[in-house]
């Protein structure tokens, strides 16, 4: 049998896992897009309102990088629907869902930092800098924590329940086994 044909755990074709894949993948997309395209218009409003020009430099440092982290960040989580559309139907499906989801990986890392920039900022201008860094660094450690953290922590769990499902004492033996 060949490898395009070979079933996997959930008795599908590699070309069927990748469809699956990349259908997960635009539903997680679909998710970050939408805060990105908040954060995003939020920041371009903020040039246009009347405190703007009392920004010092930090804080214009501050809002331009962040507007630019969310531009970037925008971009990576909407260039997996740019490749499927260029490479529609020639055959790269796997090899789309594997760069796609290299590509949300990296915006999820520049997303991270486009929420903290942005905390920093409005903090900076609401209650002064000592806290706008307090808040950002607690931003950028809570995201740190639910996007790293806790998937490794998840991950680990999951392994652990998996290894103790496989491995019986001899006292789980005679509970489980047919009585005579």
């Amino acid at each position: 049998m060949s490898d395009h044909r070979t079933c996997t755990a959930r008795n599908e074709t590699p070309l069927e896992r990748a469809d699956r894949n990349f259908g997960e993948l635009l539903q997680e997309l679909r998710v970050t897009q939408t805060g990105v395209q908040i954060l995003f218009a939020f920041l371009l409003t903020l040039a246009f309102t009347p405190r703007f020009p009392s920004l010092d430099t930090v804080q214009r440092a501050t809002y331009v990088t962040t507007l630019l982290l969310a531009v970037l960040a925008a971009a990576l989580f909407t260039a997996p629907a740019a490749l499927h559309r260029s490479l529609f139907q020639r055959g790269a499906k796997p090899r789309i869902v594997q760069v796609s989801s290299r590509l949300a990986t990296l915006g999820m890392s520049v997303l991270v930092l486009a929420f903290t920039g942005s905390v920093l900022l409005v903090v900076d201008v609401t209650a002064g800098r000592a806290g706008a860094v307090a808040a950002g660094a607690g931003t950028l450690l809570v995201c740190l924590a639910l996007w790293g953290l806790l998937p490794r922590l998840v991950w680990r769990a999951a392994q652990a329940d998996e290894s103790r499902r496989h491995v019986s004492t001899p006292a789980q033996d005679r509970e489980t086994a047919p009585s005579a």
